[in-house]
C-alpha cells in the first residue's frame, strides 16, 4: 500500500528520489477507504459524495503500480503535448492526473479535465485551487455515454475511465477522440483487461485480490467490491481495445504497461 511520506522524521527524514513520483495526497491526508468493510445491501458502484471522500486512498490501494502509473502517463504525455495545444483528461476524478502533468508539461499547454460525478469535480476544484499554476486549467462535467467535442488537442488521457463506458458507446467515444487530436496526437489509455484464456484470467484476477488483501482490505471488502462492480465496470480484452483504437482514428497503437490483468495502451493518431 503505498502511502504519503511521513513528515515525523524531520531533518532525517530520506528525501524523494529525483525520479520518484511522491504518491499524491489531498490537502489535510488521505482518509481511509472503508465503504464496504461493512456488510451491506448489493448495490451497484458509483462516484457519490461517500467514494470521493475517500477516493486517493482506494486507488493507491487498489490499482498496482498506481504511482507508477502515473509517473509513466507524465512521461508519455510531455513526449506528444505541443505548446498551444490542449490536454485532456478524460474521467479526471480529483485531479491527481493533472496536477501530476504540471511540472512534465509546457505552460503553454491548457489542461481541461473532464467526469460525471460532480462531487468528483467539486474535489478535482479544491485540489487544483490548493496547488496554483499560472497554466489555463478547468475541469467540466461531461457523461461520455452522450455526444461531444473537442479541439486542437495533442494528448488525451483515459486512466481507468473507458471501462465504465456502456461497450455500445466505446466506438463513438475514441472517434470523438481522435478526431479532436491534432496529427500524431495521443491517446494514454490504462485499463482493467481480461483474458480470452479462462485459465489465465482466473489466475490473473487471484493474483489481484492477493495484491488488495496484501494492501490491506478485508475478504468482506474484496467480494461486496466486486459485486457492485459487475454490472458497471466492464472490461475488454487487451486485442479488443487494441482494434478499438485501430478502427477509430488511430493509426499505431503500443503497449507500455502490463501487470496481469491491468494493462497501459498509448495510441497516435
Amino acid at each position: 500500500m503505498s502511502s504519503p511520506r511521513s513528515a515525523a522524521g524531520g531533518a532525517n527524514a530520506p528525501a524523494p528520489l529525483p525520479d520518484e513520483m511522491p504518491v499524491p495526497v489531498t490537502p489535510g491526508g488521505v482518509p481511509t477507504d472503508d465503504i464496504f468493510a461493512a456488510n451491506q445491501r448489493p448495490a451497484d458502484f458509483t462516484f457519490d459524495r461517500r467514494t470521493v471522500g475517500v477516493f486517493d486512498d482506494m486507488v493507491n490501494r487498489s490499482v498496482p503500480f498506481y504511482g507508477e502509473i502515473q509517473r509513466m502517463t507524465t512521461e508519455l504525455a510531455a513526449d506528444f503535448a505541443v505548446p498551444g495545444s490542449t490536454l485532456y483528461d478524460f474521467g479526471c476524478s480529483t485531479a491527481t492526473t493533472m496536477l501530476a502533468l504540471e511540472n512534465s508539461v509546457s505552460p503553454d499547454v491548457r489542461f481541461v479535465g473532464f467526469d460525471n460525478s460532480e462531487e468528483m469535480l467539486g474535489r478535482a476544484r479544491q485540489k487544483l485551487a490548493a496547488a496554483p499554476s499560472p497554466r489555463p486549467r478547468e475541469v467540466r462535467f461531461l457523461d461520455l455515454h452522450e455526444p461531444f467535442a473537442i479541439e486542437d488537442g495533442s494528448v488525451a488521457v483515459m486512466l481507468f475511465t473507458l471501462q465504465f463506458v456502456r461497450p455500445l458507446h466505446r466506438e463513438r467515444v475514441i472517434r470523438s477522440i481522435a478526431s479532436g487530436l491534432r496529427h500524431n496526437g495521443a491517446l494514454i489509455l490504462v485499463e482493467k483487461v481480461i483474458e480470452s484464456d479462462t485459465l489465465f484470467n482466473r489466475l490473473f484476477i487471484d493474483h489481484y485480490y492477493g495484491m488488495k488483501r496484501r494492501h490491506g482490505y478485508s475478504e468482506m471488502e474484496i467480494s461486496q467490491k466486486r459485486e457492485a462492480l459487475e454490472n458497471v465496470l466492464i472490461p475488454y480484452r487487451l486485442d479488443e481495445n487494441r482494434a478499438l483504437l485501430l478502427e477509430n482514428g488511430f493509426s499505431q497503437v503500443q503497449e507500455f504497461f502490463r501487470w496481469y490483468n491491468f494493462a497501459g495502451l498509448v495510441a497516435v493518431r
